[in-house]
């Protein structure tokens, strides 16, 4: 999809389609009101016949408006104006562009920019736009003989600022949703792939590929015996009961100065999660091959983060196995030393996204990061505590906990803080090893947390638990989110702007 952005007149558009908002009731918006005008009031008298009462979701597609050069004028619902926020004006841009491909319009100007939303800014609306856009055409049908293909889809769309002096910024606003688009559309075609495809050697590979596209950009994996070296056990008691190969992947981004301390990404990458020896149930199992999607977040982040050509240090490092029951598979009752020296008892085999992490994470030391943020589906406690719309954060450092809060609100891509209380770690306690892999059913996310937090003592360390918010499930919906990619990016961005530093992407 082509996105642009330009200032001018609704009814000197020559386009195939002009998109207007309508509130409730039956009210048009600033825009449609010009347009209302300059047609001798034919969108109000439309209007008044009830062929569209403005609520949010209504369409109502009109050719051949009079005093427009547009073929189509579509009117959308936007509510109430004065309840108009961020939810509300992704629905009503969801519906838009819906709409609109089915139409045959292969281009359209859309003035819903131009709403009034809660709080928000020209910038934030153009952003918002343009990822909501593509999150609503997005299909992962690789792997399909027959598609269901649209005639004349729809291919671009230009976003309609109030006046020239916002054109700068918008533009800007358009280059980092574009380049978070891409990292959500690479985040969700690799979730969206099944275990047999997206093997731990593929998600390598894949890791490869983006570093060959961009200059800053390197990539190294190591194999299982090179992990054995540097005696990461916990990861490799997982990855043993696979014939598919365990490694760990590393993406570095060099954008900034050699001297300036990393920040540090760590995605769990299991690219299917059977429970192991620790057996899941039936029903939805094939719905673990999304276990990988915090390694997929990273890799999406990392390429976002090449598009735009941030001016800092990136690293992204992905433990990433197998978890399968055989033969050769870690048993309940084990106990492996991690890198980090401390020993673990493995009391359930289904807790191995904690052991694949704290090795990772001790790994991550070499970097002396400045942070160091790990993405993980780790726990469905974490789903019944949140559901589907917030990712789980516990932190070991307030200011980053903030960041991320404050990254999210802006993007719509929000986490919700959970606490990190020393109260908790008492239910890792373990008669035969430093600790165990479990806490029991009660606060089954915090203590995973804790359990990771014995591996981050040397750096800065904020924890996202993503099992609710990876994916959706159910036929019509089910797929992978893409998040928390746009959460993660804007994070790293306003570190920039935070600096004075401007990415390639704006300073070109």
């Amino acid at each position: 999809m082509e996105f642009s952005v330009k200032s001018g007149h609704p009814e000197k558009q020559r386009t195939a389609c002009v998109v207007i908002g309508v509130y409730e009731s039956r009210r048009l918006s600033e825009i449609g009101n010009r347009l209302d005008e300059v047609g001798d009031k034919y969108l109000s008298s439309i209007l008044r016949r009830g062929d569209l009462e403005g609520k949010i979701g209504q369409t109502l597609l009109l050719h051949n408006v009079p005093g427009t050069l547009a073929d189509r004028v579509l009117l959308v619902g936007c509510g109430k104006e004065r309840e108009l926020g961020d939810t509300q004006f992704r629905k009503v841009i969801t519906e838009a562009i819906k709409r609109l491909h089915d139409t045959g319009s292969m281009e359209a100007v859309c003035y819903l920019t131009d709403l009034n939303v809660k709080g928000k800014d020209i910038d934030w609306k153009v952003r918002q736009t343009i990822e909501t856009a593509q999150a609503a055409l997005y299909r992962f049908e690789r792997l399909k003989t027959k598609t269901d293909t649209v005639r004349r889809p729809l291919r671009k769309i230009i976003l309609s600022v109030s006046s020239r002096r916002e054109l700068i910024a918008s533009e800007k606003s358009a280059r980092e949703a574009q380049a978070v688009v891409s990292g959500v559309q690479l985040t969700k075609d690799l979730a969206n792939l099944p275990g047999n495809i997206c093997t731990p050697t593929h998600l390598a590979d894949e890791a490869k590929q983006i570093a060959t596209r961009y200059e800053r950009m390197s990539c190294k994996v190591l194999t299982e015996a090179q992990m054995k070296k540097q005696n990461m056990n916990a990861l490799l008691a997982v990855s043993q009961g696979s014939d598919q190969p365990g490694c760990l992947i590393v993406l570095e981004y060099n954008g900034g100065d050699k001297k300036e301390k990393p920040y540090v990404l760590v995605g769990k990458g299991v690219t299917f999660d059977s429970g192991g020896i620790s057996i899941k149930p039936s029903d939805k199992m094939d719905e673990m091959k999304y276990d990988m999607c915090g390694a997929a977040s990273v890799l999406g982040t990392l390429q976002a983060v090449g598009e735009l050509g941030l001016p800092i240090n990136v690293v992204g490092v992905i433990p990433s196995v197998e978890n399968l029951p055989s033969g050769k598979a870690v048993k309940p009752g084990d106990i492996v030393t991690t890198m980090s020296g401390q020993t673990v008892e493995i009391l359930n085999t289904d807790a191995e996204g904690r052991l694949i992490l704290c090795d990772a994470l001790t790994y991550v030391e070499k970097y002396d990061p400045a942070i160091v943020i790990d993405i993980a589906t780790l726990t469905g406690a974490c789903v019944v505590a949140l559901g589907k719309h917030a990712h789980g954060l516990l932190s070991t450092h307030n200011p980053l906990t903030n960041d991320l809060l404050n990254a999210g609100k802006y993007t719509g891509d929000r986490a919700w803080e959970l606490p990190l209380w020393d109260e908790y770690q008492e239910q890792l306690d373990s008669p035969f090893a430093d600790m165990a892999n479990i806490g029991g059913r009660d606060g089954g996310t915090i203590t995973a947390a804790c359990f990771l937090s014995r591996y981050t003592k040397k750096y800065h360390w904020a924890h996202l638990d993503i099992a609710g918010t990876a994916w959706l499930e159910g036929k019509k919906e089910k797929g992978a989110t893409g998040r928390p990619v746009s959460l993660l990016t804007q994070y790293l961005l306003d570190r920039c702007y935070e600096r004075g530093l401007m990415p390639d992407s704006v300073s070109s």
